[in-house]
Protein backbone atom coordinates (compact mmCIF):
# COMPACT_ATOMS: atom_id res chain seq x y z
CA UNK A 1 0.00 0.00 0.00
CA UNK A 2 0.98 3.59 -1.10
CA UNK A 3 1.37 6.31 1.81
CA UNK A 4 -0.85 8.61 1.02
CA UNK A 5 -1.97 11.79 3.14
CA UNK A 6 -5.28 12.47 2.07
CA UNK A 7 -7.60 11.63 5.51
CA UNK A 8 -10.59 10.54 3.16
CA UNK A 9 -8.58 7.55 1.44
CA UNK A 10 -7.22 6.84 4.93
CA UNK A 11 -10.86 6.57 6.35
CA UNK A 12 -12.22 4.78 3.11
CA UNK A 13 -8.82 1.70 3.95
CA UNK A 14 -9.98 1.31 7.61
CA UNK A 15 -13.54 1.25 6.52
CA UNK A 16 -12.83 -1.75 4.14
CA UNK A 17 -10.71 -3.22 7.17
CA UNK A 18 -13.57 -2.98 9.54
CA UNK A 19 -15.97 -4.32 6.94
CA UNK A 20 -13.14 -7.24 6.29
CA UNK A 21 -13.50 -8.20 10.09
CA UNK A 22 -17.13 -7.98 10.60
CA UNK A 23 -17.68 -10.20 7.47
CA UNK A 24 -14.78 -12.63 8.91
CA UNK A 25 -16.99 -13.19 12.26
CA UNK A 26 -20.63 -13.61 10.61
CA UNK A 27 -21.92 -17.07 11.27
CA UNK A 28 -18.68 -18.04 13.35
CA UNK A 29 -17.57 -19.33 16.40
CA UNK A 30 -14.85 -18.06 18.94
CA UNK A 31 -13.55 -20.44 21.63
CA UNK A 32 -11.56 -17.64 23.99
CA UNK A 33 -8.96 -18.67 26.69
CA UNK A 34 -7.43 -16.49 28.96
CA UNK A 35 -3.90 -17.20 30.28
CA UNK A 36 -2.90 -15.13 33.24
CA UNK A 37 0.96 -16.76 32.83
CA UNK A 38 1.26 -16.25 29.16
CA UNK A 39 2.40 -12.57 29.91
CA UNK A 40 5.63 -13.69 32.06
CA UNK A 41 5.88 -17.17 30.44
CA UNK A 42 5.87 -16.42 26.74
CA UNK A 43 3.91 -19.24 25.85
CA UNK A 44 0.63 -19.91 25.97
CA UNK A 45 -1.05 -23.64 27.30
CA UNK A 46 -3.42 -25.38 24.92
CA UNK A 47 -5.32 -27.98 26.77
CA UNK A 48 -5.84 -31.36 24.13
CA UNK A 49 -6.64 -34.03 26.90
CA UNK A 50 -8.26 -34.26 30.35
CA UNK A 51 -9.66 -36.25 32.86
CA UNK A 52 -8.88 -39.53 30.65
CA UNK A 53 -10.57 -38.36 27.30
CA UNK A 54 -9.66 -35.75 24.16
CA UNK A 55 -10.74 -31.87 25.12
CA UNK A 56 -9.59 -28.56 24.27
CA UNK A 57 -8.37 -28.09 20.56
CA UNK A 58 -8.92 -31.88 20.10
CA UNK A 59 -12.76 -31.39 19.78
CA UNK A 60 -13.41 -27.64 19.78
CA UNK A 61 -15.97 -26.86 16.98
CA UNK A 62 -15.00 -23.54 17.33
CA UNK A 63 -13.72 -21.81 14.20
CA UNK A 64 -11.61 -19.30 15.82
CA UNK A 65 -9.59 -19.05 19.37
CA UNK A 66 -8.78 -16.11 20.71
CA UNK A 67 -6.18 -16.38 23.74
CA UNK A 68 -6.54 -13.33 26.24
CA UNK A 69 -3.50 -11.76 27.32
CA UNK A 70 -2.91 -9.38 30.51
CA UNK A 71 -6.91 -8.09 29.76
CA UNK A 72 -5.24 -5.78 26.68
CA UNK A 73 -4.17 -8.31 24.09
CA UNK A 74 -5.76 -10.57 22.10
CA UNK A 75 -4.33 -13.49 20.12
CA UNK A 76 -6.61 -14.84 17.34
CA UNK A 77 -6.31 -17.97 15.29
CA UNK A 78 -8.71 -19.89 13.22
CA UNK A 79 -8.73 -23.48 14.64
CA UNK A 80 -6.92 -25.58 11.97
CA UNK A 81 -3.92 -23.17 12.05
CA UNK A 82 -4.11 -23.51 16.31
CA UNK A 83 -4.40 -27.41 15.38
CA UNK A 84 -1.45 -27.76 13.32
CA UNK A 85 0.56 -25.68 16.29
CA UNK A 86 -0.14 -28.15 18.62
CA UNK A 87 0.64 -31.29 16.84
CA UNK A 88 4.07 -29.98 15.56
CA UNK A 89 4.60 -28.80 19.45
CA UNK A 90 3.49 -32.82 20.67
CA UNK A 91 6.53 -33.65 18.17
CA UNK A 92 8.74 -31.39 19.80
CA UNK A 93 8.46 -32.96 22.79
CA UNK A 94 6.58 -29.57 24.63
CA UNK A 95 3.61 -31.82 26.03
CA UNK A 96 3.37 -30.77 29.48
CA UNK A 97 0.38 -31.32 32.47
CA UNK A 98 -1.24 -28.31 33.55
CA UNK A 99 -5.08 -27.50 34.19
CA UNK A 100 -6.92 -27.42 37.21
CA UNK A 101 -4.91 -30.05 39.86
CA UNK A 102 -2.70 -31.03 36.74
CA UNK A 103 -5.70 -33.00 35.42
CA UNK A 104 -5.34 -31.79 31.78
CA UNK A 105 -2.46 -32.38 29.39
CA UNK A 106 -1.93 -29.83 26.64
CA UNK A 107 1.40 -27.92 24.78
CA UNK A 108 2.93 -25.00 25.91
CA UNK A 109 3.01 -22.61 22.24
CA UNK A 110 5.35 -19.32 22.28
CA UNK A 111 3.25 -15.97 21.77
CA UNK A 112 5.84 -15.27 18.82
CA UNK A 113 4.70 -18.57 17.03
CA UNK A 114 1.08 -17.58 17.61
CA UNK A 115 1.15 -14.10 15.84
CA UNK A 116 4.11 -15.21 13.27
Amino acid sequence: MEFNRDFRYDLKVGQMAESWLADLFQNRTIEIKRDFKASRTGRVFVEFFSRGKPSGISVTEADFWAFIIDNETVILLPRERLKAMVETAKHEGKVWEGGDCNTSRGVLIELERLVS
